[in-house]
């Protein structure tokens, strides 16, 4: 905004038409009048002006002259204040720029005119007015109507820089040393400018309200968040409060100097804490996740986090779901998250479950892979060989891993034919690669049970590979109970027959017909324990306990290692 025109031209810029003689007599002395109000008032203290203009970097006053004057607008922003038209204020004259308005300053004290004034502002450590005239050796020297000096260290300056900087300006100190004497008149500008801030802080904080958007520069930043001025204090941005999504550290996002626009979170007067948010300008992801994220959907993101019951997933700025511990890995071994992901790894998962109100969202990586008990039927059925290492022992038995995710257990008793085993580890070892038999699946519990001692070649193995279906062999009848017999072929080889109708259970438990002659019964198996009789021989229609008879194998089954005969 350019700076408007000037109230009233002085008459000897005024070109618009030629002047009287009666006309300039009376302009000069405006000129003179007005020249003694000016030098005057910049001598003698503030004058009361109205603010009629402003502008982007500068304030124009009406102080009752021709001429109006100006104030820089960053006097007001630094004070944290804002101003209008209208606005009344206590100013002084500085002098005149370059255009003919005069330079203010907002001094609202006068300047002491004497020392007996000098001692009361002493007295009552009262602020007064001065101007910085030069520096010297340790400090200034400051016009405060008579000369003063102020220690560099009192100057509220930062660096020699900023000291040069004073020289020529208008400021308030305070009188910290008064001699009269010896005329010696020390200043200190510093507390001022602390009093001033204290009070500017207190204005503000009773200003500032929760819920309010506010602008305001980045300061300086820590581990956990930014200070960020908002006017002449301020205010803690939590690394929590920057983003929706995850933030490691607020100088991956923030800089020093950055402008920002936030919202009040908190304000606590008392102890002079100011919390605020920029992420709460934003609408919040989970809005929509409700309605996004679906249970049984695939989706990808990146490991944030990684605790002892599971893994934490960015779905998307401000939306995270956990991976738990047991939906980690179809196998049993995973014992810390740890082991499967790490922070930062890309992840694939399938969504268990959303809870929009609880803002929670159950995710499965194991889902994601496929169920590898899907197919464990067809890869794994009863009866079949597999070769798989051992994953670990316990007491009733031994797991070994067919696959990912897929386990089976080797019963302690299932482990050797020979010999009794007390512990697995008597037999086997963590590691050591084994070959099993499949002896049990059962999909719905996932379990699935092996066995090594099936797969030993036994003296019945044997038996049934010499022999087939149809075959006439010779046995001794071991037991008779519900209609069949318990036959014995041979020295652990056993086999089922089912008897005819009139072997009758008085037939079959007749204590009379136990008394077979043993010593031609050993006779009897010598000859014929391996073999047949001939296809004329008429078979007896009925038998008895320890009887040595002659069957025909009706039905062999390797698999389940049953033989099945009949009477001849």
């Amino acid at each position: 905004m350019p700076k408007p025109s000037l109230l009233n031209q002085d008459p000897e810029t005024d070109s618009e038409s030629p002047a009287s003689p009666n006309e300039q007599a009376e302009s000069f002395a405006d000129i003179l009048s007005q020249y003694e109000q000016s030098h005057h008032a910049a001598s003698n203290g503030p004058l009361e002006g109205t603010v009629v203009a402003v502008s982007a970097d500068s304030v124009f006053v009406d102080i009752g002259f021709k001429t109006e004057g100006v104030l820089p607008v960053s006097v007001f922003q630094s004070a944290g204040e804002t101003v209008k038209p209208g606005d009344r204020m206590a100013v002084s004259i500085k002098g005149r720029d370059a255009e003919g308005y005069y330079e203010l300053s907002r001094l609202k004290v006068e300047r002491p005119k004497d020392w007996s004034s000098l001692a009361k502002a002493f007295t009552e450590k009262a602020a007064i007015g001065g101007v910085v005239t030069a520096v010297v050796k340790g400090g200034l020297t400051v016009d405060v109507g008579v000369r003063a000096f102020m220690p560099a260290s009192r100057s509220g300056a930062r660096d020699a820089a900023e000291i040069e900087k004073l020289i020529g300006q208008e400021i308030r100190c305070q009188i910290i040393k008064l001699d009269v004497a010896d005329e010696d008149v020390v200043v200190d500008r510093r507390v001022v400018l602390e009093e001033e801030e204290r009070h500017i802080k207190e204005r503000r904080y009773a200003e500032i309200r929760e819920g309010v958007e506010v602008e305001g520069t980045v300061r300086t930043l820590t581990d956990y968040g930014a200070f960020v001025d908002i006017g002449g204090v301020d205010a803690l941005l939590h690394v929590a409060d920057i983003s929706w999504g995850r933030i490691e550290k607020p100088a991956d996002v923030l800089s020093v100097g950055q402008k920002v626009e936030a919202r009040v979170l908190k304000v606590d007067a008392a102890k002079r804490r100011i919390s605020i948010g920029l992420k709460q300008l934003q609408p919040h992801p989970w809005e929509q996740a409700g309605e996004k994220y679906k249970t049984g959907d695939r989706v990808r993101g990146t490991v944030t986090r990684v605790a002892d019951f599971g893994a934490f997933v960015e779905l998307e700025r401000g939306v995270e779901g956990l991976i738990h511990l047991s939906e980690m890995s179809w196998s049993k071994k995973v014992r810390k998250p740890a082991d499967v992901v790490k922070p930062g790894d890309t992840v694939e998962v399938v969504i268990l479950g959303v809870n929009q109100g609880e803002r929670r969202v159950s995710l499965g990586l194991k889902q994601a892979l496929g169920d590898p008990w899907a197919d464990a039927g067809q890869r794994f059925p009863v009866g079949a060989v597999v070769e798989a290492p051992v994953t670990s022992l316990t007491k009733f038995g031994a797991f070994v891993q067919l696959a990912e995710g897929v386990e089976g257990m080797i019963h302690v008793g299932d482990i050797s034919a020979e010999k009794r085993i007390n512990h697995p580890q008597d037999a086997l070892k963590t590691g050591q690669v084994v070959k099993a038999q499949v002896l049990e699946l059962d999909l719905e519990k996932r379990r699935l049970r092996l066995g090594i001692k099936q797969l030993i070649p036994t003296s019945l193995d044997e038996y049934i590979a010499e022999h087939k279906t149809g075959d006439i062999v010779t046995g001794r009848m071991a037991g008779l109970s519900g209609g069949q017999a318990r036959v014995e072929l041979g020295d652990g080889i056993q086999a089922i027959c089912r008897m005819r109708a009139e072997n009758g259970p008085d037939a079959a438990n007749s204590t009379e017909r136990r008394g077979a002659d043993l010593s031609s019964l050993s006779s009897m198996l010598q000859a014929k324990w391996k073999g047949g009789v001939s296809a004329g021989t008429s078979a007896p229609q009925s038998a008895r306990e320890g009887e040595v008879r002659s069957f025909r194998i009706a039905r062999l089954d390797p698999a389940s290692k049953k033989i099945e005969l009949e009477l001849v």
